[in-house]
């Protein structure tokens, strides 16, 4: 590794310790701060003296071109070890409410349509006494993508591995919503069998989070939602199912629907499932390939209607438990939380959109 190289590291390293969200820079006293800059000012001074000396010629170990041309706001949010410590306390202080199955102190380390899931997860797991083993998050990490991004809110995207019994990986969203305020776990989708994420840059030259309108796509990421959406709801039948590869969610929702409908239609009942995507919940990471990850939030209703007088009763162990002691009705609705996950590659690929991973849970359980 050459002189410039090491001392870029240097650099990068010390300001990514200033740059840690948990360990906010304004609450430093203002003569630490003093130290803190003339500190960096010199190390910076020292890129400047090596730069010059060693020229732009290359050597073996030498950092990725993307990592020399980054300047100082560039420099990752956090830590590898950094990343560790807030990812693991929050898992803890959710391990600690999944044991004792109390609801109300998942907010102080959940949030977004996490929130919203583990809370129907925990509610179930009170009157079933046992909670689901799809709510299990491995503490083991087998990739951290870290962005650069100055602004807020910041997202942080960790896979960890497989659970002890085999379960697919999970792909965790981490959220700070505001500079002072703590990371959470914004949303979970585990993995589809089989899928493949593209490459990101590593922790220690970080990822540019992306946006909902990113350009030169396949699709903006708010347009892929909407239309993955609308192949939930339509299937085949979609406008957009051309557009994206098929995927595990998919299958089992098309497996479930029918299993429903040949009882209806003995009834002659009805069903209809209604997707909508919530926009205002999405989180987008960009890869090195030019690709866009993204994580959203879609909303659904699955509204039965029995027929012939009939009672229209829940359609899960999951759905029991929600309803409850509830009396049924001829119409049963049940409104459900879908995390989604997709790949939208670079327009100049030619490529579909690729669902990666899901979550679906639901949440509420009505009689009309």
């Amino acid at each position: 590794m050459g002189k410039a190289t090491a001392v870029i590291l240097q650099v990068s390293e010390e300001m990514s310790k200033m740059r840690n969200s948990n360990v906010d820079i304004h609450r430093v006293k203002s003569k630490n701060r003093g130290v803190l800059r003339n500190n960096v000012v010199t190390l910076i001074a020292c890129v400047v003296s090596t730069v010059m000396v060693t020229g732009l010629s290359a050597c073996d170990g030498q950092v990725p071109k993307p990592a020399e041309a980054r300047s100082n706001q560039e420099l990752p949010n956090v830590t590898m070890l950094q990343e560790k410590d807030i990812r693991l306390g929050l898992l803890r202080t959710l391990e600690k409410a999944n044991d004792e199955k109390d609801v109300d102190s998942l907010s102080q380390a959940v949030s977004g349509p996490a929130l919203d899931i583990r809370t129907s997860e925990l509610t179930i797991a009170n009157k079933t006494g046992n909670l689901d083993p799809k709510a299990t998050i491995p503490r083991e990490a087998a990739q951290t993508i870290v962005p650069t991004n100055s602004g807020w809110p910041r997202d942080l995207m960790t896979i960890t591995t497989t659970t002890k019994d085999q379960q697919s990986k999970r792909l965790l969203v981490l959220r700070q919503q505001r500079a002072r305020s703590n990371y959470k776990l914004w949303a979970v989708a585990r993995l589809f069998p089989g899928v493949h994420l593209p490459k990101f840059a590593v922790p220690s030259i970080g990822s540019s989070m992306g946006k909902s309108n990113d350009t030169g796509l396949v699709m903006t990421p708010d347009e892929a939602v909407a239309a993955y959406a609308d192949v939930l709801q339509n299937g085949e039948n979609s406008k957009y199912a051309k557009h994206f590869a098929d995927d595990y969610l998919r299958k089992k929702l098309v497996e479930l629907s029918k299993a429903v409908q040949a009882g209806m239609e003995r009834n002659k009942g009805s069903q209809e499932q209604v997707f909508t995507p919530n926009l205002k919940q999405i989180s987008i990471m960009r890869s090195s390939d030019g690709s866009d990850l993204v994580v959203a939030r879609i909303d659904s209703v699955w509204t039965r209607k029995a027929g012939e007088g009939r009672e229209s009763r829940p359609a899960s162990d999951e759905e029991k438990a929600l309803f409850g002691d509830g009396k049924a009705k001829g119409t049963m609705r049940v409104t459900y939380v879908n995390v989604i996950a997709l790949v939208v590659p670079p327009a100049s690929s030619h490529m579909k959109i690729i669902p990666v991973g899901a979550e679906r849970q639901p949440i509420k359980v009505e009689a009309l």
